[in-house]
This record gives structure tokens, sequence and C-alpha cells, in this order.
């Protein structure tokens, strides 16, 4: 099992990411809330991981947080929550805001989040109530290393639009999503975090 990861940052575009290490690239696939946290491309960052392997395909998942990737681990166990799923979780809602959701049953504010729907949303409270307080709710961000190597994106807008599909959107819902934001001056990442709060908040 692969438990971290740390070298060069080679590329990023959401959900995809690359990491540099020794020679070796590992593609890797992250939640929003970790493409936030991440420097700039070309510089060395560390990263938790978790291997998932299936028949076809063996697919790493990085994490900046010990505590996003505890709460991955416990949601692919629930049955009908697949990584995928997994990730469009973490991406529309923090680890902390989604502990209180299930603390508080809130089954509204998970059924906003894109796949989630009533029945879901009720497994997913009573199957991790008794289990979210061992989830390191509060746990710090990892150190992840700065620095000014920026990589200007063409047109951090449509990389949004791209991402939002990519995350199982369909195209003219996250056409929707992006334009009802104030972009301006905004990178790719950002405008992707924004959308999918704005979603949440509905």
């Amino acid at each position: 099992m692969i438990g971290r990861l740390r070298g060069l940052l080679v590329w990023k575009q959401p959900p995809g990411l690359m990491i540099e290490t020794q020679g070796v690239g590992y593609e890797l696939e992250a939640s929003l809330t970790t493409f936030q946290a991440l420097p700039e491309v070309g510089v060395e960052v560390t990263l938790h991981t978790h291997l998932a392997v299936r028949e076809d395909a063996h697919t790493l998942y990085g994490f900046a947080h010990l505590a996003e990737r505890a709460l991955f681990r416990e949601l692919i166990r629930i049955t009908g929550v697949g990584p995928r799923l997994a990730l469009l979780i973490l991406s529309g809602m923090s680890v902390e805001l989604f502990g209180r959701c299930v603390r508080d049953g809130d089954a509204t504010s998970l059924t906003r989040l894109p796949g989630i729907g009533k029945k879901t949303a009720e497994r997913l409270i009573i199957e991790l109530r008794d289990r979210i307080g061992d989830l390191g709710l509060h746990s710090a961000i990892v150190g992840l290393a700065g620095g000014s190597m920026a990589v200007p994106e063409a047109n951090p807008v449509d990389d949004a639009i791209s991402a939002l599909v990519s995350l199982g959107y369909k195209l003219p819902e996250a056409s929707r999503m992006v334009q009802s934001l104030e972009t301006g001056g905004l990178g790719s990442e950002a405008i992707i975090r924004l959308a999918l709060q704005a979603q949440v908040r509905r």
C-alpha cells in the first residue's frame, strides 16, 4: 500500500495531478479541497494517499489532510459509494461540514451534493454517525511547500467547466454553475470550489 508521496508537482488539472519522485511520475486523483492546498506546478509537495485496486485499474488518490483521507476510506466502505462519489462529496463540502451534517442528521444538505439522493444521504448518516468522531475533523493541513513557479492558465473558466463535467455534472449545468459566479481574476480551482459551494447552499 502506498501511504504517502513526496515529490515534484508536475501538473494539475482537477481531478487529476502528477507527482514525480525519483524519476517516476505518479498520477493521482484528488478532491478540490486538496487542489486548493496544492502549491504551484514545479514545487515539491507531500500528499497522503490511498491506492484503490480493481480488476481493470489501480487508482491512486491524494489528500492534503489526514482527516480527508480518513473520511474517504469510511465513505468507500459504504454500499453504493465508490471512490469517484467519495471524491465528489469531499469536493463539495469540507470534512468538518460533512461531520456536522452527519451528526445533525441533515440529509437535506447532503442531497445537494452531486450524485447523492435521499436514500444515499440517509445511509451515510446511519452508517457514519457512530464513526464520525474518530475521523480527526480538526486535524491540521499537512505542510505543503509554497513557491513562485506559477504556470498561467489559458482559460480558467473553460478549465473549471471541464473539471465539473469530469466530476459528474452535465455540460449545460456546469456552464450555468460557473457563469453565475463572479470569476474575474480567479483560477480554475477557485472557480470550481465556489461553484460547488453555491450548489450546497441552494
